[in-house]
């Protein structure tokens, strides 16, 4: 799991309550969100339970730094478990090889680009909790996310970005 993910957890898990649009997870997403989750629920929430008990056991908790912390961990872990579940009980799945309509960028899509000096990148457009700028998926609610959907190959779409505005060119459309 990227650090990314757990520094703006807080902020979108406040999103998420208040959040009126639906939330989409691909197919793919939804599986690394649910090793996830059963990785916490059935490996690490009952290990460091295991090892609260023991430093509780020790005797004075006001001033026993591994109980603690392990109390701290405990409700991390538990924020963190019931924020997956209700992404995934909230999320609609979507299985981009299912997509009917193959010549548009819609969510999903794996796209392949062209930038004004002719560099190429390929970017996935997926939701908001599968994001992974080095692994290539970008998010739908992005600026370029934005930009890209309903394009067809060929299309140019302007980008802006912190770094300038930036042309691109969409080269390929496919889904896996």
């Amino acid at each position: 799991m990227s650090q990314d993910v757990h520094a703006n957890e807080e902020e979108t898990e406040d999103d998420a309550e208040r959040a009126p649009f639906r939330r989409y997870l691909t197919r793919a997403g939804a599986e690394r969100l649910h090793r996830e989750l059963v990785h916490l629920l059935n490996e690490e929430r009952p290990k460091v339970t295991a090892e609260v008990s023991a430093a509780a056991a020790q005797g004075d908790r006001s001033e026993n730094a591994e109980y603690i912390y392990g109390k701290k961990r405990l409700r991390e872990i538990d924020r963190r478990l019931r924020f997956l579940q209700k992404r995934l009980d909230t999320a609609t799945i979507v299985t981009p090889a299912e997509q009917t309509d193959r010549s548009h960028v819609y969510f999903g899509a794996t796209v392949s680009l062209e930038d004004e000096d002719g560099g190429r990148s390929t970017y996935q457009i997926v939701g908001s909790d599968e994001i992974d700028a080095s692994g290539g998926r970008i998010s739908v609610e992005s600026p370029m996310g934005r930009a890209l959907l309903r394009k067809a190959v060929g299309d140019s779409v302007e980008v802006r970005r912190p770094r300038g505005d930036i042309e691109l060119t969409v080269v390929d459309i496919r889904y896996e």
